[in-house]
C-alpha cells in the first residue's frame, strides 16, 4: 500500500499496489503494521456497505459527536464517487476546511477520516456502492450532521441533479459558535451511551 498525505490533518488517501497475472490482480487493502506506521488507528469495529441506485446521490455531510472516537476507511467498491471531507474539529489546523477527491472501481484507493471530520459524498454513476470500516461504534445518540450545501464550507457537488434523505437536506446552517460550545460540552462527557 502506498498512503498519501491529504490537506485535512490526519487524512490520508490509502493506494493498493497491484499484483498483476494472467487471472487479474492481487492486492493488499488493509495491514496492521502498515496503518500502524502511517500513525493510523489499525483495528476497525464495525464495516457497512452503502448502495445507491442513481447518480446525483447525495450522503452527508455526518459526523458522530464526542465521545466517539470513530475514525473512518472509506473505499468505493462499485461505480464513482465525488468524496469529501470537511475538517470541524476545533483545535485542528484545517478547521473548516474540506477536501473532495474521487474514489471509484477504477482506482481502488481508500480515503482515511480522522475521527471529528464530517464525511460526504455524491455518486457519480448509477450502482455506487462503498464500503466503510469504523474504528468506534456507531452510536445513535452521537450521529450528527451538517447540510451538505451549506454556503458557509462553499463545497462544489459536481452533478445538479440530487437524490438526498429528509434528514441530510433539513440539517441546519452551520453556527460556529453553537457547534464548539456543543463539541466542547460532549467532549467532557465520560460515558459514551451505547
Amino acid at each position: 500500500m502506498r498512503f498519501e498525505e491529504l490537506t485535512i490533518a490526519g487524512a490520508m488517501l490509502v493506494h493498493i499496489e497491484p499484483r498483476p497475472d494472467d487471472r487479474g490482480f492481487f492486492a493488499r487493502t488493509f495491514c496492521v503494521d502498515e496503518f500502524a506506521a502511517q500513525g493510523l488507528p489499525s483495528a476497525a469495529v464495525q464495516s457497512s456497505i452503502s448502495y445507491n441506485t442513481r447518480a446525483g446521490t447525495v450522503r452527508g455531510m455526518h459526523f458522530q459527536w464526542p465521545p466517539s472516537q470513530e475514525a473512518k476507511l472509506v473505499r468505493c467498491l462499485r461505480g464513482k464517487l465525488f468524496d469529501v471531507l470537511l475538517d470541524l474539529r476545533p483545535q485542528s489546523p484545517s478547521n473548516l476546511r474540506h477536501q473532495a477527491l474521487t474514489l471509484d472501481q477504477d482506482n481502488r484507493a481508500a480515503v482515511f477520516i480522522p475521527a471529528g471530520v464530517a464525511h460526504g459524498f455524491q455518486t457519480l454513476a448509477d450502482d455506487t456502492e462503498v464500503l466503510y470500516q469504523m474504528t468506534d461504534y456507531y452510536v445513535a445518540e452521537l450521529q450528527s450532521g451538517v447540510r451538505w450545501n451549506d454556503p458557509q464550507f462553499g463545497i462544489s457537488w459536481p452533478l445538479q441533479q440530487i437524490v438526498i434523505s429528509d434528514r441530510d437536506a433539513t440539517c441546519a446552517d452551520f453556527s460556529r459558535q453553537a457547534y464548539e460550545a456543543e463539541y466542547a460540552r460532549r467532549r467532557s462527557s465520560a460515558v459514551q451511551p451505547r
